[in-house]
């Protein structure tokens, strides 16, 4: 209980102190905002804060804080240190620079803030990575609701599916206020009533379950040598710690904010909070089945039977559990319907297609949700190995970004360090996961280690030789 509520305090504090430093660095200020100079009524709208960080919470927690947080908890209780520490000083950053940046250039996309900083090259990779990983991760944040959904109705999974993606192709048809504004606040208190739940019943050892206290020891039941903290765990918990998949959406609230300084609570705030539900529920796996060697024989089950029996263990089987089953649910529909949405916003940049317009935004979304419904019939279990790789690689990338941004704009300091340093980090990571993980080269420790500290200090290399180019004035 003790490491619990210290890791809580440290996400809570992070977000006063270090997120305050880093909005000190960047420097908001009193100029209009997209919302208020290009309002559209589609897609710049200025609206309340509250609701802006309700989207934009709901937004990033999908599947990730929950299932992976679940999934990285195998290794014990030394995945807090992953979840606080990748919060504080790498989601958050990544996640307040992706939205102030876009928000500072009229609410681009990721991919068009990207090629700006880091040239055509990039931009061009960008925009085919973007809208593939939007897609792919709209069409898995389909179906995982919709077999959670079935599971508490009890209706078929055929019958449920096709009802996701209808609201799914209305909420990146309509204007942001008409279905995403209105129904999130219900979906943020389901999520709410979800985690502060669990959270109370572990606190008052509801079912007799101990909490775990702290341990650096690799506690995976498959064993060290076969599953390594490094960098397996960094990559698995994934949206609990920093994501790139935040990035695509932060450029959405970044053309309703009112005011640049409503960043920190907006956009470095949702990764906190997103922060806190991976540690609640890292936390209730290895709580509730009393171990990792428990935890791992559930998730065989799969993780959405886990949530289920969770959610029923610690808070009955009545309206308590069917609430925080919504809480779970909501996670990843509403991030699956804004996924498809930037994934239109996304297009819509880069072939300069306006979308005030209904028509030419139908242009764009009956393509987008008829590839995602062809998609869903599909086997997902081999892509989605992919899909937390390819997230934390995005982060990396955006986050090499907004250091030579930083550097840009704040030349004569080293505050693009507070970008720089996990950027270097998720570059290491990245790469020596993909040469060891099963999925991967399946190289050995002795060989992808040291390859991965190689790539690190390239990634170092090369942004120093770009902070060379740009201080002579070049690209």
């Amino acid at each position: 209980m003790v490491t619990f509520l210290v890791a809580l305090l440290a996400l809570v504090c992070g977000f006063f102190i270090y997120g305050k430093f880093v909005e000190s660095v960047f420097g908001p200020t009193d100029k209009p905002t997209p919302a208020v100079v290009h309002n559209d009524g589609v897609d710049y709208i200025p609206l309340p804060t509250w609701k802006v960080f309700m989207i934009q919470l709901l937004n990033i927690a999908g599947l990730g804080p929950i299932f992976g947080a679940l999934g990285g908890a195998l290794w014990g209780p030394s995945v807090y240190l992953w979840i606080v520490f990748g919060t504080i000083f790498a989601g958050g950053v990544h996640d307040y620079l992706s939205g102030m940046i876009s928000l500072r250039e009229d609410g681009k996309s990721i991919s068009e803030v990207v090629g700006h900083h880091m040239g055509p090259v990039m931009l061009f990779i960008m925009r085919i990575f973007a809208v593939v990983l939007l897609v792919l991760v709209g069409t898995v944040f389909a179906t995982g609701p919709a077999g959670l959904l079935a599971k508490l109705t009890g209706a078929a999974v055929t019958v449920v599916l096709p009802c996701v993606f209808l609201y799914y192709f209305l909420a990146t048809l309509l204007p942001v206020d008409t279905l995403i504004a209105r129904f999130y606040p219900l979906f943020g208190a389901c999520l709410i009533i979800m985690a502060l739940g669990i959270m109370g019943a572990m606190l008052f050892g509801v079912g007799g379950h101990t909490m775990p206290e702290m341990t650096l020891s690799n506690l995976h039941p498959l064993g060290s040598e076969k599953m390594p903290i490094w960098p397996l765990m960094f990559i698995t918990v994934a949206c609990g710690a920093i994501s790139g998949f935040h990035s695509t959406q932060s450029p959405i609230m970044s053309r309703c904010l009112k005011d640049e300084r409503l960043g920190r609570p907006v956009f470095y705030g949702a990764m906190v909070a997103e922060g806190i539900i991976a540690l609640i529920w890292a936390t209730a796996g290895i709580t509730f089945y009393d171990g990792t060697n428990g935890l791992a024989a559930a998730l065989k089950s799969g993780p959405g039977n886990v949530v289920y029996e969770i959610c029923v263990g610690f808070m009955g089987a009545g309206i308590g559990a069917t609430l925080a089953m919504l809480g779970v649910i909501a996670c990843p529909i509403t991030s699956g319907d804004t996924a498809f949405r930037s994934a239109r916003l996304t297009l819509a940049d880069w072939l300069g297609l306006e979308q005030k317009d209904r028509v030419k935004r139908l242009y764009l979304a009956v393509p987008i949700l008829g590839i995602g419904c062809i998609l869903s019939q599909m086997d997902f279990n081999i892509i989605w190995r992919y899909f937390s790789w390819t997230n934390q690689t995005l982060a990396m990338i955006v986050l090499w970004t907004g250091a030579v941004y930083l550097h840009r704009t704040k030349p004569g300091s080293m505050c693009y360090l507070i970008a720089a340093i996990p950027a270097t980090f998720m570059a290491a990571v990245t790469f020596t996961y993909i040469l060891q993980a099963p999925e991967g080269l399946q190289l050995g420790t002795s060989i992808s280690y040291p390859a991965g500290l190689v790539f690190a200090v390239i990634c170092v290399a090369l942004f120093v030789r770009t902070l060379g180019k740009k201080a002579n004035g070049s690209m």
